[in-house]
């Protein structure tokens, strides 16, 4: 299929002192054969964190709540009273992704839950995950901000948002979208390849706070325009003196108010990337002023390594056209979309032996394990994951580590492991 015929980008390059320069490739929607344009509206996903952070800091100069308050002040019903308002906005709360427990819950795609349904099991949480202080990436921090802040300013965040940066700012194409049905202006669809086609990837779930912030790559680089203009030492990283930036999960880089940094000398940067069903997105910064910015709504294309790919032209071709830039880019980036994972079919389970069924206090729900031949396999919900050996009662699945006794015929309990939800214990039923 021609690359005008197919889902595709929507790509931004800004050096300081110069106008920007946009390209737009693919449609924004396949049925309707419309292409994607300065207009076009993207999920950004987790590029939204920064909105939310900023908010929090403009609520503490405000002295509407303080960041080294306990976070159970604000929310009753939060049980870890020693984490605080600056451990949700630096992920260092050790509180574990509401998602991912979801995911094990046995939420399939098309489930519908909202905020409160994860916030719910945020809850449920009694002690962190990781030791204090220690970095655990979780979209459920954020979900909590975006309480804190409705609570402190007695208003929803996507009218705080509106209010206090996107009106100001003319970002008048941006939204946070709280409903899944609510319409969002000029908005793409995203898509996966299949076999014989492609299918839309949009799931009927809204998370304000973490994700579900839909914008354009104009009105993206009118807040990166903001977040330079307030980078006070050109040495120091954005409110680097309101906020520390520490160790993250992906070095060299560091953590602060909802984004990454790279603080080594000649590359300072801050930027943050989502990916949020079938979308993706990158925004980035430099010290020097530099804004590149990437859009995507189908999984063949990743907009960090877009990002990564115009970035790094313009470093090593200083007079290089922004635009020559970005035409490069599309030019080498796609790649092949992720498979359509199959499930086994009816006859399969048949040949399954039950190896037992398992319940967590920290997840609503149960597993299931079992075994065919000398495999294992995780159930959820009818969703089977094989595990794969990797040593001594330790196995590998899609996205978990599991870890039981070496024999598998008396298991009575195990521990499992998501990146962003470590340190969960099951026990047998």
């Amino acid at each position: 299929m021609p690359r005008d015929e197919q889902p595709g980008l929507s790509l931004l390059a800004h050096r300081p002192d110069e106008e920007p320069t946009l390209l737009h490739t693919g449609l924004a929607s396949l049925e309707h054969g419309l292409a994607i344009g300065p207009d076009t509206t993207f999920n950004v996903g987790s590029v939204a964190k920064q909105i939310t952070a900023h908010l929090i800091l403009l609520a503490a100069r405000d002295d509407l709540l303080r960041l080294d308050q306990r976070a159970s002040d604000l929310l009753p019903r939060l049980k870890m009273s020693d984490v605080t308002v600056a451990d949700l906005v630096t992920h260092r709360s050790g509180i574990r992704d509401a998602e991912s427990l979801l995911s094990l819950a046995g939420f399939r795609d098309l489930d519908h839950y909202t905020a409160d349904d994860l916030r719910t099991l945020a809850y449920r949480q009694d002690q962190r995950a990781v030791p204090e202080g220690r970095f655990l990436y979780s979209n459920t921090n954020y979900l909590l901000l975006a309480e804190i802040l409705e609570t402190v300013h007695r208003t929803t965040l996507p009218d705080l948002a509106r209010h206090r940066i996107f009106s100001p700012l003319g970002m008048h194409a941006t939204h946070f979208k709280t409903d899944p049905r609510q319409v969002i202006p000029r908005a793409a669809s995203a898509y996966q390849a299949i076999h014989q086609g492609w299918q839309h990837t949009e799931a009927p779930v809204t998370l304000p706070g973490p994700g579900t912030l839909w914008t354009t790559a104009g009105d993206l680089d009118r807040w990166l325009t903001h977040l330079h203009q307030h980078w006070q030492h050109p040495h120091q990283l954005p409110w680097q003196e309101t906020v520390a930036y520490e160790p993250s999960d992906h070095e060299p880089y560091l953590y602060g108010p909802g984004l990454y940094a790279d603080a080594r000398p000649g590359r300072i940067a801050v930027f943050h990337y989502g990916h949020e069903q079938g979308f993706s997105a990158a925004a980035h910064v430099e010290a020097s002023g530099l804004r590149v910015i990437a859009l995507s709504n189908t999984a063949g294309l990743s907009a960090d390594h877009v990002t990564a790919a115009i970035l790094r032209d313009l470093h090593q071709q200083p007079t290089l056209a922004p635009k020559e830039a970005l035409v490069r880019a599309t030019a080498r980036e796609r790649t092949p979309s992720t498979a359509i994972r199959d499930q086994p079919a009816p006859n399969d389970r048949d040949q399954h032996t039950e190896v037992g069924t398992f319940t967590c206090d920290q997840v609503p729900g149960s597993l299931r394990l079992t075994r065919r031949a000398d495999t294992l396999h995780l159930w959820r919900r009818g969703t089977c994951d094989q595990l794969t050996p990797t040593g001594s009662g330790t196995y590998v699945g899609n996205g978990h580590t599991l870890t039981m006794p070496t024999n598998t015929d008396q298991v009575d309990r195990f521990a499992l492991d998501l990146d962003r939800a470590p340190g969960l214990t099951y026990i047998r039923q």
